[in-house]
């Protein structure tokens, strides 16, 4: 009868080996069992072959240095060596990590945090416009998985309330920084319409931070139901005013150029002014946006289109009609060497992308000369006077297109700017209606037009701001009103009577101490009080009328003191707020007014979008949420763009132009 084996190892071989005779198996090192090393150091060791002592010995794997290790000695001499190798920590350098906490880096081990992890996935589906569903992504939970697999991963719901407990959480924050804003603050309000039709008003609040930084945060993003009308915007705005704690501290709020939207500026403005919260009365209230503005100006001069232009166009489509035509024009480039620069293409509903479509175009003048001796079938490129011609259109409305994206700017003041720049435009259009061109005198004619009816008079707020630039000031004011209205006009008149009640108002409103930049301030706050004639009645009359008169004599002063001051070269490059920021203990009213002054915007839209005649519409992602989740993530998205230093802010919203 055959007995079946069960197999065993060697090392079952050896223990039973073992077992019947020890003595035996000490003499044969053959069938020893070898133990398995289970200590850490082998990590960071290797065993060497026994030495002439017949002692075992294992090597550094980063220094190369040998020690024992046999059963005497243990491995405590390989863990001290472990624990002191200098070339092993350069080695694992890599197993730390730079952590900055408080704006101080340091080094220290790598540990998962689940409640920053979900923070920081909050962050970038706002910011990077994510839909909810994107964390139940399989690629990117298993990407999350591979990164550390101890992650939490949550679903879109959870990360749908994420985002609403952030929004909740930063907007505390943002009323906070509203609260502590010393001066009033400037509101700018435009419509969008989503995909389906529905309405949306934005209210974005402009303000100067007491370090004198110009701040912008969207206060709001809500739904607008129809009717869009005046009552119903003033309403609407009213009603978020109240709701954020501003209805007393708004000075100015810039609108585009609608009907119903001069009804709701209207509406609104009588309801504060019962309540006495508006500076003169709403005289500084209503601004128009000046991108708007322009943007109308140079549309309606563009409605004719020249000949000349619509060569350059079809030039420009022809190279880009195929691939083998962009080489051709290419070595025609390297040719004539009209260096790399690309062709652009316009698009009929924008006028600055048919201005840097011609001004490409000029660039490249020889280069589409060339292209027509070599190429039949190139029949569009313009002659020698219809170059010139397009040479002379481009500088007319470089102009424009310069005024336009000053205007549109969001990380600087721009009222300051809006004076010169209308003047400027101001000149150009007298310019060409007075010159021998007949195709710009005709469109410089139906520009005139509309900039007549808009800024037939210069805004006085607006001139006001200018004053407060010091490369400009009352002396480039008197200059443009004398050239355009002549000397004493009543123009000037009226506008030197505003600033004075402005200033007036900052004046009387504002605790009136002595600038401390003047001496007999200084002596006044740093002399000794005598106890001996304190409780004297002989001398209160006295200590009031003293102290009255020099308070009002230096803020008489102080608008009259910075006018007669030289102004500074206009050629100048000017931190306005920087000035105003060293320069507010020596002009303290004057200051206050500058600061509430400067922070309104003259444009309500980004530069890109200034030049369009078609209105604001949502993408498809912001379109399909319900309006609460779209607030949040529009808000939460400006505020933590404007939080985080260096990173470039774009506009929030999608345009697509009608």
């Amino acid at each position: 009868m055959m007995m079946s084996l069960t197999p065993t190892s060697i090392d079952d071989i050896e223990l039973e080996h073992t077992n019947d005779d020890d003595d035996a198996c000490d003499k044969d090192t053959n069938l020893q069992r070898k133990r398995k090393k289970t200590s850490n150091v082998w990590r960071h060791f290797e065993e060497c072959p026994k030495g002439i002592d017949g002692r075992k010995r294992a090597k550094c794997n980063y220094s190369k240095s040998e020690y024992i290790h046999d059963s005497r000695f243990g491995t405590g001499n390989l863990q001290r060596h472990t624990a002191s190798c200098l070339k092993r920590k350069h080695h694992d350098i890599s197993q730390l990590f730079l952590s900055q906490d408080n704006g101080s880096i340091s080094f220290g081990s790598s540990k998962f945090d689940p409640e920053r992890f979900r923070e920081l996935l909050t962050e970038a589906i706002v910011m990077h416009d994510l839909p909810f569903n994107f964390v139940d992504y399989e690629g990117i939970k298993r990407l999350f998985t591979y990164l550390n697999k101890d992650v939490q991963l949550v679903t879109r719901n959870t990360a749908k309330a994420d985002i609403i407990t952030r929004y909740k959480k930063e907007k505390e924050i943002v009323k906070s920084l509203l609260d502590d804003a010393p001066g009033r603050i400037s509101f700018t309000s435009d419509l969008w319409t989503s995909l389906t039709t529905d309405g949306y008003m934005c209210l974005t609040c402009h303000f100067i931070d007491n370090n004198w930084t110009l701040q912008k945060r969207v206060l709001s993003y809500t739904f607008m139901p129809p009717p869009h009308s005046g009552l119903a915007l003033s309403t609407k705005i009213h009603n978020l005013l109240c709701e954020w704690g501003l209805e007393g501290r708004v000075f100015s709020i810039t609108l585009d150029n609608a009907y119903t939207n001069d009804l709701s500026v209207e509406t609104l403005r009588d309801e504060l002014n019962l309540k006495d919260l508006l500076v003169c009365k709403g005289d500084h209230f209503h601004m128009r946006c000046c991108a708007h503005i322009l943007n109308l100006i140079v549309q309606e001069g563009m409605k004719g289109v020249d000949p000349s232009i619509v060569k350059i166009r079809e030039s420009v489509k022809y190279v880009k009609g195929s691939q083998a035509r962009k080489q051709k024009f290419l070595e025609c480039v390297s040719l004539v060497s009209s260096g790399n620069k690309g062709l652009s293409q316009d698009v009929s509903t924008r006028w600055n992308s048919t201005y840097l479509m011609l001004q490409s175009a000029i660039h490249h003048r020889r280069a589409f000369q060339h292209l027509d001796l070599i190429d039949s079938n190139y029949k569009y490129c313009p002659s020698k006077v219809e170059w010139e011609k397009i040479e002379q259109f481009c500088s007319f409305l470089k102009v424009f297109y310069d005024s336009t994206l000053m205007f549109s700017g969001t990380n600087y003041p721009t009222d300051n700017l809006y004076f010169p720049a209308v003047y400027l435009c101001y000149i150009e259009l007298k310019k060409q209606i007075e010159g021998d061109n007949e195709h710009l005198k005709v469109m410089a004619s139906k520009m005139w037009l509309k900039f007549e009816k808009y800024w037939s008079e210069f805004c006085a707020t607006l001139a006001i701001a200018c004053v407060l630039d010091p490369r400009y000031k009352m002396t480039f004011i008197t200059f443009v009103y004398t050239k355009i209205y002549g000397e004493c006009s009543l123009e000037f008149h009226r506008f030197n009577t505003k600033l004075q009640s402005l200033f007036d108002v900052y004046k009387s409103s504002h605790s009136l101490q002595p600038s401390s930049s003047n001496a007999l301030s200084n002596d006044l706050n740093n002399v000794r009080n005598d106890d001996t004639f304190d409780t004297m009645e002989a001398f209160k009359e006295f200590d009031e009328m003293s102290s009255n008169e020099f308070r009002c004599n230096s803020l008489k002063c102080q608008l009259e003191l910075y006018l007669d001051e030289p102004k500074m070269p206009r050629h100048v490059k000017l931190d306005i707020l920087d000035f105003w920021k060293s320069n507010q203990f020596r002009y303290p009213n004057l200051a206050s007014m500058a600061r509430d002054i400067l922070s309104i915007p003259v444009s309500t839209v980004a530069s890109e979008a200034s030049f369009s005649v078609g209105g604001r519409v949502l993408d498809q992602y912001r379109s399909s949420l319900k309006p609460e989740n779209a607030e949040a993530i529009i808000c939460l998205r400006d505020w933590i763009c404007a939080g985080l230093e260096g990173y470039i802010i774009f506009d929030i919203f999608t345009d697509i132009y009608l």
